[in-house]
């Protein structure tokens, strides 16, 4: 299927200029690490969750709705994506969101109270939630599609690197000098990256900025329409499984290094050094998994296999493992396990997210995968808060936490073989052949 065109378009793609290349992956890198900055707001709550609960009195439930309400709010921004990328260039809207996401620290660090809380991770979340399908589709301008796999992959790696190397060091700056200066360490880089950024960033060759002599500019009609997109069951399906990967990752940004804390009895700076284990082992898993994906499609393969069941599969195994976890009594085990099971969730997110790039018009690539994250973050709406609520009911913090693991891995498993049986991009796209078959065939 497409074999003798992918080999070609292979060729084509390896015989580039080094040149070229560097710079694809030196604008790729100041993605890189305006994701980490992203992860490392979003992550510093989990390790600033128990000083401040008990600086401002708060319950594991409080603690969870404030989660909950930072991921409503993220997928409220989600649904903005595809307008702010209408109405203004990738360049200047993500300086602007970065901008915001410092500001919205300030009244937080002067005056600490569950009000301030609650805005400030409220007005994060909305203006969160458009950069991850803003920042995908700016990395998406200076990869193909075959590539895209591995693309997506390192931006979740630089997600992985904020939990393994960026959020301990945020734990120690957390126990030395308090939870105040962890969150304007972060804000002083977000506005650190938008002097490099102004400075070095340009559209991609692959983005719908450019002319139409650009290898995709002519695949679509001028605009596809919305519900022809949004509205297929492979869209759906897809939504649902990252849904319940997000679910997860949710909870463990949010939950874990209590976890560690209050459930298996590590220190405060333990569990925040622990806290980078699940995201190393992410790491491995979505570098190699997206890196078989991109393999598997310049080899001819299709996007059901490469860029859906592959992933789906890997939550199954996540969700299996995490089911286990009540069933484990010692504390290194725990960890271990919940390392593990997390890890095979993290190649779901950019693989989808590839996918659903893969079946509508460049233009119309930041208003899908804003939708996308939109609907998958209700996952993280609901998920943070079902925890405190379940971790308060239970007979100590360690079954309740291990419950709220178990619960989310079976709901992963559900959604991992639905997925695999009904979502199918070759037969659900909106044009004749899937995005990537049509760049090959060029």
């Amino acid at each position: 299927m497409h074999t003798q065109p992918v080999l070609d378009a292979n060729r084509s793609q390896t015989t580039q200029g080094s040149g070229s290349q560097r710079r694809a992956w030196g604008m790729t890198g100041l993605l890189l690490a305006l994701t980490v900055i992203n992860q490392a707001d979003q992550a510093v709550f989990g390790i600033i969750a128990q000083p401040v609960a008990k600086e401002l009195g708060l319950s594991s439930s409080q603690l969870g709705l404030v989660g909950s309400l930072f991921y409503a709010a993220l997928s409220v921004g989600g649904l903005m994506a595809g307008v702010i990328n209408r109405w203004i260039s990738l360049k200047w809207a993500l300086v602007m969101l970065a901008l915001i996401w410092s500001i919205t620290a300030l009244p937080l660090v002067v005056s600490a109270s569950l009000a301030t809380l609650i805005a400030f991770r409220l007005l994060l979340g909305l203006t969160e939630g458009p950069s991850v399908p803003l920042i995908f589709t700016a990395v998406y301008s200076w990869h193909p599609p075959v590539r895209r796999g591995v693309a997506g992959a390192c931006l979740q790696a630089s997600s992985a690197f904020t939990k393994f190397a960026v959020i301990p060091a945020l734990a120690y700056v957390s126990v030395t000098w308090g939870w105040r200066t962890a969150i304007l360490c972060i804000a002083v880089a977000a506005v650190l990256w938008c002097g490099i950024w102004v400075g070095g960033w340009s559209d991609g060759p692959h983005g719908h900025s450019k002319s139409s002599d650009s290898v995709e500019s002519d695949m679509f009609p001028a605009s596809i329409p919305w519900s022809k997109i949004l509205w297929n069951r492979t869209f759906v399906f897809s939504s649902l499984l990252c849904m319940s990967a997000f679910a997860l990752g949710a909870t463990v940004l949010t939950w874990l290094p209590s976890y560690f804390e209050v459930g298996l009895g590590y220190s405060r700076l333990q569990a925040g050094m622990i806290f980078g284990l699940p995201a190393l082992v992410g790491l491995v898993i979505s570098l190699i998994t997206s890196a078989v994906s991109d393999l598997l499609l310049r080899r001819g393969h299709s996007t059901r296999l490469a860029r859906v069941i592959l992933p789906a599969t890997a939550l199954v195994v996540s969700g299996i493992i995490l089911a286990t976890i009540p069933a484990i009594d010692t504390p290194a085990v725990a960890a271990a396990a919940v390392s593990v099971g997390y890890g095979f969730s993290m190649p779901c997110l950019p693989l989808i997210e590839a996918a659903m790039a893969s079946i509508c018009p460049p233009h119309q690539t930041a208003g899908t995968l804003g939708v996308l994250v939109a609907v998958f973050t209700i996952g993280g709406l609901v998920a943070p808060f079902a925890t405190g609520v379940i971790v308060d009911a239970a007979s100590t913090p360690a079954a309740g936490y291990a419950s709220a693991f178990q619960i989310f891995g079976l709901v992963a498993i559900g959604a991992g073989i639905l997925a695999s049986i009904v979502a199918n991009p070759e037969r659900d796209s909106p044009v004749k052949e899937p995005k990537y078959a049509v760049a090959q065939s060029k």
